[in-house]
């Protein structure tokens, strides 16, 4: 069986029981280097037009090596952006946004539109171009290298709001809104045409999902109520996967939201948003068996290891028990995706990788 063959069986695309749950993870920079030094591969860094995401779209080598089922490609920088350092280890992308280096993260340090006040302001702030040469000239490469064995996810995460208030700031975004201001209205329409744009080279490009997200929650609940995402975000997504449905009938929709977001998993479903990802667990409504039970068959599942605790613990055994319990509920009638909750960072160690990866291929279906 083929690692693309096991995901879409495993998401009820084709005929046919996976023989074990498919597997997807991430690696941060630190393990990337660790694991391709290990295998005498070199890291192939892809740098995405938002630093993070670099490490989702880069070293599908190491990890189709390792053992994930899946790639994932997605936009780079424009081939004629060149990073500007600002100060010491601060650099420029290509949004304007200050970046600078965290223990685990790069963070955004000072925001191009943290004074944006009006419409003449969102106006005149230019938003890279999504159809810029050269920004999906690895996403194509690896297609091709790829696509016919693994499961292909094109990534265009900071979607909507989570890109939007990069760009200001949370706090210069959010009240405005609540209030009701009609430049962002205008900042939304242009983070939604960016991301359409990136989704649609994807969608044109033949890979089997597309993956948009932003963090909507907290630990405890979400970070604005569900009827403002329903009249503010629900629509531009609704829009957008319909136009993209036409471009590719076949592509499937994947949303990645952490924190506690299930009371929007109807809306998603509605939405024909088809995987949910990353089901982070220990947060409210992210209990395998209420999901299994209540969504089952209306929508698939992708993610669910914990990465907050269970993988930094070093407790193989909790590790080995975990991913049992959640395979054993989620993947027995198929529908799940088994990944970490979220990109696998530094303070997990690479025996505790080893040891999820060689856990998830030893289940049997």
């Amino acid at each position: 069986m083929t690692s693309k063959a096991r995901v879409l069986g495993a998401f009820h695309k084709m005929d046919g029981r996976p023989d074990r749950p498919p597997l997807q993870f991430d690696l941060c920079r630190q393990l990337t280097d660790h694991f391709g030094k290990k295998l005498g591969i070199e890291p192939d860094y892809s740098l995405s037009y938002y630093e993070d995401l670099t490490y989702r779209i880069s070293a599908n080598e190491i990890r189709t090596k390792m053992g994930s089922d899946c790639i994932v490609v997605g936009g780079t920088v424009a081939s004629d952006f060149e990073i500007k350092t600002v100060r010491e280890n601060v650099t420029l992308n290509e949004f304007g946004m200050e970046m600078k280096p965290s223990d685990l993260y790069v963070d955004v340090v000072k925001c191009p539109l943290a004074e944006a006040g009006s419409v003449e302001d969102i106006e005149k702030y230019q938003f890279p171009d999504p159809y810029a040469p050269g920004r999906f000239d690895k996403a194509k490469r690896d297609i091709e290298k790829y696509g016919k064995e693994y499961f292909v996810i094109g990534d265009v995460e900071l979607s909507i709001f989570e890109m939007a208030w990069h760009l200001t700031g949370m706090t210069e975004y959010m009240i405005p809104m609540a209030m009701g201001e009609s430049w962002i209205e205008l900042l939304n329409d242009k983070v939604e045409a960016w991301t359409f744009g990136l989704a649609k080279q994807l969608a044109e490009l033949g890979v089997d999902a597309l993956w948009f997200g932003e963090d909507l929650g907290t630990q405890t609940s979400m970070l604005i109520s569900p009827d403002m995402w329903r009249e503010k975000f629900k629509p531009r997504y609704h829009r957008m996967i319909k136009k993209l449905k036409k471009i590719n009938p076949d592509v499937m929709i994947i949303m990645h939201s952490d924190g506690a977001v299930a009371p929007l998993i109807d809306d998603f479903i509605e939405m024909g948003i088809e995987v949910y990802n990353p089901v982070q667990p220990n947060v409210p409504g992210s209990d395998p068996n209420e999901l299994v039970e209540k969504y089952g068959g209306k929508i698939n599942f992708f993610g669910g290891i914990d990465q907050q605790e269970l993988l930094p613990s070093g407790d193989k055994a909790a590790l080995k028990k975990e991913i049992e319990e959640r395979a054993s509920i989620m993947a027995k009638d198929g529908g799940y995706l088994m990944a970490p909750a979220h990109i696998i960072q530094a303070d997990v160690s690479p025996d505790m990788v080893e040891a999820m990866i060689e856990n998830i291929k030893d289940i049997k279906l």
